[in-house]
């Protein structure tokens, strides 16, 4: 798609934590079309646009959703909260992205990301259950305290409405254990350690990673012994924070034998 610049009505601010606040944005449907999984950018002044993960799925309405983080610290979110409180539109740019779900896929996806990393499995989820509502799709949620789960009651219902749906809520600091509802697994970690002790095949399996740079090449490094191929995953970060090699290195055999010097050039 051509990436356009066009001016959107904020619709409504909604806090959903202390740290998280929803944007509903209104334009002309046909120039908001959009991939799910792809972001677009505001602007914040005339050389300033940052970038947010569109969270959700193409629906005709007109409507575009985002969840964006409120660091009080930095310039660009201060002065980006008072533009969305007090302006009546905004200047945007979309698409952009290659981080997408392609359509007429029926693969499982293992969708898992972190903190606000969820407004872009988010689209990549209603898309999926839109078109296929029995596609078989894994979320993996991971948040610092529970109460970052910002959109907690939307996972659940996910996972209460579709059989074929598991909501993960990976939790570092989870003090309680919460209740137990189907189709729902907490757990207490990190979600590379996570990761590592429950996953256990990623055959056939769509993989799509939403967070920071170091959270998305631990869980790269926590899958790649599982059979991981770059063809399979899928990231933003790969585009804007590439890895060279993408694929850790395999570990040398600790029991091996050390090479003299110059051996490892001599043929046999």
């Amino acid at each position: 798609m051509t990436v356009r610049t066009l001016t959107c009505q904020v619709e409504s601010v909604e806090d959903l934590t202390p740290d998280v606040f929803r944007v509903m944005l209104e334009g002309r449907a046909e120039a908001i079309a959009h991939a799910p999984g792809q972001y677009l950018e505001l602007a914040v002044d005339d050389d300033t646009w940052v970038p947010f993960s569109i969270a959700c799925a193409e629906n005709g309405e007109g409507r575009l959703e985002l969840h964006i983080q409120h660091w009080p610290e930095r310039t660009h979110s201060s002065r980006l909260r008072e533009m969305l409180t007090h302006r009546a539109r905004l200047s945007v740019r979309l698409p952009h992205g290659e981080c997408t779900l392609p359509a007429q896929s029926s693969a499982p996806l293992l969708l898992i990301g972190a903190g606000t990393g969820f407004a872009q499995l988010k689209a990549i989820a209603e898309a999926a259950l839109a078109e296929n509502p029995t596609r078989a799709l894994s979320l993996w949620w991971a948040v610092r305290e529970r109460r970052d789960l910002y959109a907690e009651s939307l996972a659940r219902a996910w996972a209460s409405d579709h059989p074929n749906v598991n909501f993960h809520a990976v939790v570092e600091n989870l003090d309680n254990a919460p209740e137990t509802l189907s189709g729902v697994t907490w757990h207490a970690g990190r979600i590379d350690a996570v990761l590592a002790a429950e996953i256990q095949t990623l055959d056939g399996v769509e993989i799509y990673l939403a967070g920071s740079p170091g959270m998305v090449y631990a869980c790269v490094d926590t899958l790649a012994p599982l059979g991981l191929v770059a063809e399979q995953v899928h990231s933003d970060v790969f585009s804007y924070a590439p890895r060279v090699p993408f694929l850790p290195l395999p570990e040398a055999d600790p029991e091996a034998a050390p090479l003299s010097p110059g051996e490892e050039n001599e043929r046999p």
